[in-house]
């Protein structure tokens, strides 16, 4: 049996309280059951821009409100899921809180959390969110 080879386009972001210094990241279990900790992200939908989208996701997994500041980066892996092997391309940005309240609702999420800026290197499961959370560092660390 051959397997379908599909492409699947997201966006997703980091956003960041300014004033304390804290980015809102999402944990889910694996399949082992370990919580693994990345920046919050989803299907773009029909008519929305990868800017919209990073916005909408980012408030339906955080609970929080968030502005776009700047464009952080694309990564692009390989998966396999319901026996299709998955081509994923995801759109991330740098958002800079403007409302709302942390909440873990969205049945995807095990549990959101503030994490300080400093420890998202730690923090962070996947190489490629790590380097986009560096990216960020330097885009709020620039004179305005």
């Amino acid at each position: 049996m051959r397997i379908r080879t599909v492409d699947e386009t997201s966006a997703g972001g980091l956003v960041v309280d300014t004033v304390t210094g804290r980015a809102a990241l999402i944990g889910r279990l694996d399949r082992r059951g370990r919580l693994l900790w990345s920046l919050p992200k989803g299907h773009i939908e029909s008519g929305e821009t990868a800017e919209q989208a990073a916005v909408r996701e980012v408030a339906e997994e955080t609970g929080i409100v968030g502005e776009l500041i700047a464009q952080l980066g694309v990564i692009d892996y390989w998966f396999v899921a319901e026996e299709r092997r998955i081509h994923k391309t995801v759109h991330h940005f740098l958002l800079r809180q403007v409302g709302g309240e942390l909440s873990d609702a969205d049945v995807e999420v095990t549990e959101v959390g503030w994490v300080p800026l400093a420890e998202l290197e730690t923090r962070l499961a996947y190489a490629d969110e790590r380097k986009l959370a560096r990216r960020a560092g330097e885009l709020l660390s620039e004179p305005a």
